[in-house]
C-alpha cells in the first residue's frame, strides 16, 4: 500500500528533478495533492498514513507530469486567491500575483481623498482575470467598474470570476485596447499592463516564458509600449482629482515618472515598493489644466 506521504515524497523528488527548488517542489506537491483530493493542508497531514483512494494515484501522477514540464500550479488546479477571494485561471490569463494586491491597496487609499463621492467610475485595463475589476466592485460598493481586454479568452474568464464572486452587476467587461474609448470623466484608472521587455524572454523561468500569454506579458524593447500609450489616455478620461494607479516592473521607476510628467495632466504622488523593496506601485494623479 503507497500512503499519502510516500507518494508525497516521490512527487517532491520527481519535481526536484525537473528543475524546481526543494522547498517549491514539495509546496507544489502538497497542493497538488491537496487539489486532488480536495482537502485542506491540515487534513492532509491527518491523511498520511492513511490508503489512498482510488483513482488518487492516476490523478496525482498526471497533476505531478504537468508541474514536471513547468506548468504554474494554478494552471493546474484552475485557481488562485487573490486579495483573500479564489480566482478562476485559465492558460488565457496572466496568474494574479501577491504585488499586484498593491494596486488595490493604493487604489483604495485614492478613492478615501475623493471624499466619498457618489457613483465612483473606474477603468481597469488589461483587466486579465478580473482580479482588479472584481476585488474593487466588491471592495467599494457604490463603484461602477468598466474593465477592458483585448483578448476575448481572457474577458470570459473575467466574467466567470465576477459572476461566482458576486459583482457581475457592477462590472461592465469591454473587448479592447487601453479604455476602449470610453468618454469619461472617471474617478479611478487601474492597470496591470504587460510591462517586460522583449529582450527578458529568454530570461524568465519556464512557468512565464512558456506558460503564461506573451500578450499581457510584453511590451516592446523596453517593456514600456503599452504604459506610454496608456497614460495620455488616463489622462484623458480622468477627471481633475482622479487617480492613475498601475504597476510596473523593476528599474522602471524613473522612466514612468518621465512617462506620466510628458502627459501634462498627470502627477506622480508616489511610487510604492512591494515586499522585495522593488518600486512596483505608481500612483499618479490628475490635476486641473494641461502645465505650460
Amino acid at each position: 500500500m503507497t500512503t499519502l506521504a510516500e507518494s508525497l515524497e516521490l512527487a517532491t523528488a520527481r519535481l526536484t528533478t525537473a528543475g524546481l527548488a526543494p522547498s517549491e517542489a514539495r509546496q507544489s506537491a502538497w497542493v497538488l495533492a491537496g487539489h486532488v483530493l480536495g482537502q485542506d493542508r491540515a487534513s492532509l497531514v491527518a491523511m498520511l498514513r492513511d490508503e489512498l483512494p482510488a483513482g488518487f494515484a492516476s490523478a496525482f501522477d498526471a497533476a505531478a507530469a504537468r508541474r514536471a514540464s513547468r506548468e504554474p500550479v494554478a494552471y493546474i488546479t484552475g485557481r488562485r486567491e487573490f486579495y483573500g477571494r479564489p480566482f478562476i485561471v485559465t492558460r488565457d490569463v496572466l496568474i494574479p500575483r501577491p504585488e499586484t494586491e498593491l494596486v488595490v491597496d493604493e487604489s483604495l487609499a485614492c478613492v478615501r481623498s475623493l471624499n466619498g463621492a457618489p457613483g465612483l467610475a473606474i477603468i481597469d485595463v488589461g483587466t486579465g482575470t478580473g482580479c482588479l475589476a472584481t476585488t474593487l466592485a466588491l471592495e467599494l460598493g457604490a463603484a461602477h467598474v468598466v474593465a477592458t481586454d483585448t483578448s476575448a479568452a481572457a474577458l470570459d474568464v473575467a466574467r466567470a470570476n465576477a459572476a461566482a464572486l458576486g459583482a457581475a452587476d457592477r462590472v461592465h467587461f469591454t473587448r479592447g485596447s487601453l479604455v476602449a474609448g470610453t468618454a469619461g470623466p472617471v474617478d479611478l484608472v487601474v492597470s496591470n499592463p504587460p510591462y517586460i521587455s522583449d529582450g527578458d524572454r529568454r530570461r524568465l523561468d519556464p512557468e512565464v516564458g512558456v506558460f503564461e500569454p506573451a500578450g499581457a506579458l510584453f511590451a516592446g524593447p523596453d517593456g514600456l509600449d503599452v504604459i506610454r500609450a496608456l497614460a495620455p489616455e488616463a489622462a484623458r478620461v480622468l477627471r481633475p482629482g482622479g487617480w492613475l494607479v498601475m504597476e510596473i516592473g523593476d528599474g522602471q521607476a524613473d522612466a514612468v515618472r518621465h512617462v506620466i510628467a510628458g502627459t501634462g495632466l498627470l502627477t506622480v504622488e508616489r511610487i510604492q515598493p512591494d515586499l522585495q523593496h522593488i518600486p512596483r506601485v505608481v500612483v499618479a494623479r490628475r490635476h486641473a489644466r494641461k502645465s505650460s
